[in-house]
């Protein structure tokens, strides 16, 4: 499963992310998620991976899931609850350096 964090850097920075998440900003996300653009993230290689959108309460990352279903991704999904859900569950975050 591979985590995509399309928080801002300043939100990252301030409240750190949860470990081994790839930091993909919203407005980047089709085309460095896409194998076939050219720009994809080395860890992203198939339209079958696992895919958990990530955001700050979960609402964009919900609408980030649609559109890369719409591209393929058949398990692409997000976190309900974003990023401070998983704060509030008192799961672990690490400091983005």
């Amino acid at each position: 499963c591979v985590v995509l964090d399309t928080r801002t850097p300043t939100d990252r920075a301030r409240f750190g992310a949860i470990a081994g998440s790839i930091h993909v900003p919203r407005t980047t996300l089709e085309w460095r998620v896409d194998p076939a653009s050219g720009y994809s993230h080395p860890r992203i290689r198939t339209f079958e991976q696992s895919l958990v959108v990530l955001c700050n309460e979960g609402y964009s990352s919900s609408l980030a899931a649609a559109s890369l279903q719409r591209l393929g991704f058949v398990n692409a999904t997000d976190l309900i609850g974003g990023f401070a859900a998983w704060c509030d569950a008192g799961l672990p975050v690490e400091p983005v350096t």
